[in-house]
């Protein structure tokens, strides 16, 4: 960058939400230069897509040995930036992103390489198809803020693996999250321009990404954001993947493990700070069984301790990572009081909370479903849990969501789990956990309703990469089709006897069918078109 350029340059700096410090500050991408970025990407692509599955792995590998190699200090970046924990981001963030390079790695060859497609009727005998998957060219992507290592970072070696180039755009909130990235990023060593890692506004990158023709876009975020994405992207009609989040639902039955459900529950719900798209928000327990988890939760939830996450092992929840969501999470638990909740549990504080986004989990009994936090996305260390007479009235009040992201079921019989499970509106369901899957490379994610469309991970997440094309030819040396032209009263005859030669009312009709056929077949498909 020259003296010029720097003055002229504005940057983002990136302060730990937890203590108030600065972390980094990085110069916002010049997005006059998005047009040559884009060449550049796409010069880049052609070469990647040459390369084989082997090679392209070979590039990730070393990823991944870096990532490993280096895992104590993407955790510290991950927890100064977001201001989770350091255990939480080893663990949610780090770890994740070396097994997605493992799996992506061994795994995208056998699920994006061409394969053959079995032919459909005997009518078409003398035809072949193969179906091919093809790189989409550039993607763009625009990730959130909490979990700003793992969510982009999956999405980057999925596009990489598939053939593609990658734009990527991190949330403003953790731009040395994003330093951290191109640093993995480059030691894969790839080919020149085929990533590049873009700072700067959100809605502004969005639109220089539509503008400079970006293939697809994958988004993480509020389903505010992705419903004007979505429309942008209509003006192009540029394919979108959108992961909007969740209010997402934890049904535990008469016959569950309350020791298991309820550590699960504090897990899945105040992880993160709550600021988890697939955490427990709303939680219905069955009337036999409520009054001992809800005490059970409440004496785990008054044991955990919320605090800076960054220096000390001793905390298990930290701080959330801006202001506004904050402010969020205040606003529906006075909703909630105002309507009558109850709170059962509070975490407690330890060190120094004062100069940090900190709100102590909290376990919240009496709600309704009228409640802010019963209706939408709180995405903080809030659980409600409410009581059902059943599970039939557990799986009504879970459905009735407009968001379905995820959901679980809780119970020793995992036969009547599997059977709630699918009659839950959500796009993943576990049983007996929660707010796991997403670090299952191989597992699909994304949600129904609101919560958003396409998937990533897993061999779904490889293919909404790719641009499935097909690939059909005759095996014959015929000269025409028994359908082309010319048309006389034979073809149509033809074509007759075919359909009762595949649908025939029975032996007699097919025989005669197919005597009547083949001849025709046979004069059709292998002689000259007569022109004189």
């Amino acid at each position: 960058m020259t003296a010029q350029e720097k003055l002229d340059s504005k940057t983002v700096l990136d302060t730990n939400p937890a203590t108030g410090t600065a972390v980094a500050e990085l110069n916002e991408t010049d997005l006059a230069k998005l047009p040559e970025i884009m060449t550049r990407a796409r010069e880049a692509q052609a070469i990647w897509a040459a390369k084989s599955f082997k090679e392209r792995a070979r590039h990730i590998t070393m990823m991944r040995s870096y990532i490993v190699d280096r895992a104590d200090d993407l955790a510290r970046t991950v927890s100064e930036s977001n201001g989770k924990t350091l255990t939480d981001a080893l663990a949610t963030e780090v770890l994740p992103c070396a097994l997605a390079c493992k799996w992506y790695a061994n795994n995208a060859e056998k699920y994006l390489k061409e394969k053959n497609r079995p032919g459909g009727s005997i009518l078409f005998f003398n035809k072949k198809t193969h179906m091919l998957r093809v790189p989409l060219g550039v993607v763009g992507i625009i990730s959130p803020w909490n979990y700003p290592l793992s969510i982009p970072f999956g999405e980057i070696v999925m596009g990489l693996m598939a053939g593609n180039a990658v734009l990527l755009k991190v949330a403003a909130a953790t731009p040395a999250v994003g330093r951290a990235i191109e640093q993995i990023i480059a030691a894969g060593e790839l080919p020149e321009g085929l990533f590049h890692h873009i700072v700067g506004s959100g809605s502004k990158v969005a639109t220089g990404y539509f503008e400079n023709g970006v293939d697809k876009l994958f988004f993480t975020g509020s389903v505010p954001a992705g419903k004007t994405l979505m429309a942008q992207a209509a003006e192009t009609l540029t394919p979108v993947s959108l992961e909007l989040g969740g209010n997402d639902p934890m049904l535990v039955l008469e016959d569950a493990d309350l020791e298991r459900a309820t550590n699960g529950a504090a897990w899945a719900g105040y992880q993160n700070a709550g600021q988890s798209c697939g955490g427990v928000e709303r939680v219905y327990v069955v009337d036999a069984v409520y009054d001992q988890f809800v005490d059970l939760l409440a004496k785990k939830t008054r044991q955990l301790r919320h605090g800076v996450g960054c220096n000390d092992f001793n905390v298990d929840i930290g701080s959330l990572t801006t202001a506004g969501q904050l402010r969020t999470v205040q606003q529906h638990l006075e909703d909630a009081l105002a309507k009558g909740a109850r709170i059962e549990a509070q975490s407690r504080p330890v060190g120094n909370v004062e100069n940090g986004f900190f709100h102590p989990a909290t376990l919240l009994t009496n709600v309704t479903d009228d409640m802010l936090t019963m209706c939408d996305e709180t995405f903080g260390p809030l659980i409600a849990v409410q009581r059902v007479a059943n599970e039939e009235d557990a799986i009504r009040k879970a459905n009735e969501s407009k968001l379905a992201l995820t959901s679980s079921v809780w119970t020793k019989n995992n036969k009547r789990g599997r059977a709630i499970a699918a009659r839950l509106q959500s796009g993943v369901t576990t049983i007996n956990d929660h707010l796991y899957s997403h670090g299952l490379s191989e597992t699909p994610w994304g949600g129904w309703k609101e919560s958003g469309i396409g998937r990533t991970h897993g061999p779904e997440g490889l293919e909404e990469m790719t641009q499935a094309k097909a690939v059909n030819w005759d095996i014959l040396p015929s000269k025409r089709n028994i359908f082309w032209y010319p048309f006389d009263e034979a073809t149509y005859n033809g074509i007759k006897n075919a359909l009762h030669f595949v649908f025939p009312k029975g032996l007699g009709q097919m025989l005669s069918a197919s005597l009547k056929l083949t001849p025709f077949l046979v004069k059709k498909m292998f002689t000259k078109w007569k022109t004189d």
